[in-house]
């Protein structure tokens, strides 16, 4: 798939139809992330794949969006891990990058997925649930899962976006 058209085709999916993720994709997405471009290369990020149901529905009650993570076949935790960083705006913009390239791999690999930020309300029981060190402070959960929708988008025009072109 061509980049631009992996940008400009990718949805968040919000349902899945439960059939499994190979390990092989989920360690390509996890590659993905890991790839990303970071200040200093510092790679802030760190992961907590889940994959058990028990576990998954424990995640799932602390966001309203309960079904997303229940259907997925996994929920990726992404933390950032504040013993690496060294520029919190800077380390953070990088964690968005890096969940922007594991997203645009899941489309990539014919696979859906779905940024959840909602539940960060709740990022402190979330990393407690997962057994995360007291350093990393959860940034987003991505569901990742065989997509049941081709959820169509549309986008403002470039004309309210750019203030100013000099």
């Amino acid at each position: 798939m061509e980049t631009l058209d992996a940008i400009k085709t990718r949805r968040s999916i919000r349902e899945f139809s439960g059939k499994t993720v190979s390990n092989e994709a989920l360690e390509q997405i996890l590659e993905a992330g890991r790839w990303a471009p970071s200040g200093m290369n510092n790679q802030p990020w760190r992961f907590i794949v889940v994959s058990d149901k028990k576990t998954k529905n424990i995640v799932a009650k602390q966001t309203h969006y309960d079904d997303i993570i229940n259907s997925a076949s996994y929920a990726i935790a992404v933390f950032y891990d504040a013993d690496s960083g060294y520029d919190r705006t800077k380390d953070v913009l990088s964690i968005g990058a890096c969940i922007q390239n594991m997203l645009l791999a899941a489309h990539s690999l014919g696979l859906g997925a779905c940024w959840l930020g909602e539940i960060l309300k709740n990022r402190e029981n979330i990393a407690q649930l997962l057994g995360a060190p007291a350093c990393y402070e959860l940034m987003a959960v991505i569901a990742l899962g065989q997509s049941t929708e081709n959820p169509q988008g549309d986008r403002k025009e470039m004309n309210e976006l750019v203030y100013k072109w000099i």
